[in-house]
């Protein structure tokens, strides 16, 4: 595998899963796959069903900067939009579940060590 290969599959990854969660907040959010996902009552579910639309449509936000940085090549991008997710998914784990640490935060800070290490910009040599 190339170098570049190996962050740009982590960083599709974490966009893929950001997608994954809009899907689930904008249209499964009162339905059992939905309700049994982010441990809700249909009540609650039903009650929240318009805020969850809006977290999902920002978590379709950071897929789609993402997936901009992956088909542009840019490396700003990445690092931007996987800092965002980080601290989303931190905030999250301190407000909401600890758990969306480890689903959401982690798997952006491996993607963002991987951008750092792997994927530098192609260096000039200058001549004397």
């Amino acid at each position: 595998m190339g170098r570049l290969l190996i962050p740009r599959i982590a960083v599709a990854l974490v966009a893929i899963e950001h997608v994954y969660i809009l899907v689930l907040e904008m249209f499964f959010w009162n339905k059992p796959l939905g309700m049994k996902t982010f441990n809700l009552t249909q009540e609650l579910a039903d009650a929240t069903t318009t805020l969850a639309a809006n977290q999902g449509l920002y978590n379709g936000f950071l897929a789609a900067g993402l997936f901009f940085g992956l088909f542009t090549g840019n490396r700003v991008f990445k690092i931007f939009f996987l800092a965002c997710v980080i601290v989303a998914g931190v905030f999250g784990a301190a407000t909401a579940a600890p758990k969306i640490f480890f689903s959401q935060a982690l798997p952006a800070i491996i993607a963002l060590g991987l951008v750092l290490a792997l994927d530098k910009p192609a260096t000039t040599q200058r001549s004397l």
